[in-house]
């Protein structure tokens, strides 16, 4: 029996010994793969570090080489940057991929890809993407440099700022920002009484709470576009519009026709089409008889705004490597845009044309590859003889003028009294107006009695950071945007 139960306790003992070993050995296991996967955790997050160093490298690069903003020259890609402790040698490296973005062969902006190692594993490289660019103006749904009264009845969905104060009753889903602490809110911004000493941002609107102020100004002087280099581009590798004759790629298309530049009763109308082309007429024939006043200058001005004669010129495609028109007149625009392209009205003499909105603006895709930059030297304007209901997308850039729609009286419109008062304007993208912009006029009671009676302005995120060529910078420093891991 003795000899029985020594056999009992040898095997219990034995079987013990094999649990015990299977348990430490899967304990051991467990923590040999915890040490790997922590090695490997660490080899991952140096590896970002590594790629984040690469990205701000390349930007000192940059910075220190401004030629490469211009034209792309002297860009190094691929280009690999050794990342050192100095304490404990080589840390990894981060391989670098610039393209710069060309159009008419001047840099838009540069994407960048950082792939970073690290040294002590390299089977986990982590790679971000980044562009490297100016803020523009479509950052903005509303980018005004003076004074200006959102009324109860705009929708604003995109961040609003002003160099001036800011009258807000209207609904706000995104940030409305004013330059200064205090402004002069008089009656016609809707302060009654007046408020000599307003907040930057006062009013009855229902989205205080996004209100902002003072905050940094923006130079206005800044988003102004070179008109003289723009014009240059266009003539020799977009379209020109002289004003006695068109130019695609520096090539003059038909003959020379009599000037219809530095007028208020001539200029160019454009009808964008969905495949991509732009119809273009020469208008040779205003009707003179509508009368609109202007709060820019505060007088009635005799309007040449509703085309009573014009001439076609021919349907062009603006070229792929420099889709720009330049207009050395006044221009009426309408239709619907595919691809992107940049409208600019501007006359490097005396004369500063507007741009009109005649009709409504649309693009054929909404995914980031179709868009519209309007810029006028002077205003965007919209005539008396607009559709009720307006739909507009694009980024419209007022330089030296106002944003808005003239106010007219019954019986002094030619003949359009019955479009003095429209329904609605939507705009989808951004407006840059150096005076005060407006759309709309109310008389004293509150009514609603020129102009749109519902606005609603809704930024295209999107486009903030892949506008159409040459859209104006709202500062000269560069920075990295879309950041995001591949």
């Amino acid at each position: 029996m003795q000899k029985s139960s020594r056999g009992v306790t040898t095997l219990i003992v034995v079987a013990f010994m094999g649990i015990f070993l299977i348990v430490m050995g899967t304990i051991t296991s467990y923590v040999f793969e915890q040490a790997k996967y922590g090695r490997a955790l660490h080899a991952r997050e140096q590896a970002i570090a590594i790629a984040e160093s690469g990205l701000e490298y390349y930007k000192w690069f940059l910075a220190h080489n401004p030629a490469i903003l211009v034209s792309g020259s002297g860009l190094i890609s691929p280009y690999t940057h050794s990342v050192s402790d100095p304490e404990g040698g080589a840390v990894g490296s981060a391989e670098i991929t610039a393209t710069s973005a060309l159009q008419c062969n001047r840099v838009q902006w540069i994407d960048l890809e950082s792939k970073g190692t690290a040294a002590i594993d390299t089977r986990f490289p982590r790679t971000i993407l980044a562009r490297y660019m100016r803020p523009s103006v479509a950052e903005y749904a509303f980018l005004l440099n003076s004074n200006v009264w959102f009324t109860s009845s705009n929708l604003s969905n995109g961040p609003y700022f002003s160099n001036g104060g800011i009258r807000q009753d209207g609904l706000n889903n995104s940030t409305v920002s004013s330059a200064v602490s205090t402004w002069n809110c008089t009656t016609s911004y809707n302060c009654n009484p007046a408020q000599p000493s307003a907040p930057g941002v006062v009013g009855s609107g229902p989205g205080f709470a996004l209100w902002q102020y003072p905050v940094a100004s923006i130079d206005f002087a800044g988003v102004a576009s070179n008109f003289g280099t723009l014009q240059t581009l266009a003539n020799t590798s977009g379209i020109y519009l002289s004003g006695t004759a068109t130019y695609v790629a520096g090539a003059q298309q038909g003959s020379s026709y009599s000037s219809v530049a530095a007028s208020d009763q001539r200029g160019y109308h454009l009808v964008f089409n969905s495949n991509g082309t732009v119809t273009i007429y020469r208008v040779t024939a205003t009707n003179g008889s509508t009368q609109g006043y202007r709060t820019e200058t505060g007088q009635w001005h005799l309007e040449y705004d509703v085309i009573t004669g014009e001439t076609l010129l021919g349907t062009f495609t603006p070229p792929s490597g420099c889709s720009v028109i330049y207009v050395n007149a006044k221009a009426w625009i309408e239709g619907t845009v595919s691809g992107k392209v940049t409208v600019v009205a501007a006359d490097t003499g005396n004369y500063a044309p507007d741009v009109l909105p005649v009709n409504n603006i649309g693009y054929t895709t909404t995914d980031g590859s179709t868009g519209l930059t309007v810029i006028a030297e002077h205003s965007i304007r919209f005539p008396i003889n607009v559709p009720n209901t307006m739909t507009l997308r694009g980024i419209f850039v007022a330089q030296s003028g106002y944003y808005g729609r003239d106010y007219y009286y019954a019986g002094y419109t030619g003949g359009y009294d019955s479009y003095i008062l429209r329904s609605s304007l939507t705009v989808a993208g951004s407006i840059a107006s150096n005076v005060r912009a407006g759309t709309v006029w109310f008389d004293s009671y509150g009514n609603v009695t020129n102009g749109f009676q519902t606005r609603t302005n809704t930024y295209d995120q999107i486009l903030a950071f892949s506008p159409p060529p040459f859209t104006p910078s709202t500062s000269v420093d560069y920075g990295l945007v879309l950041w995001r891991e591949q």
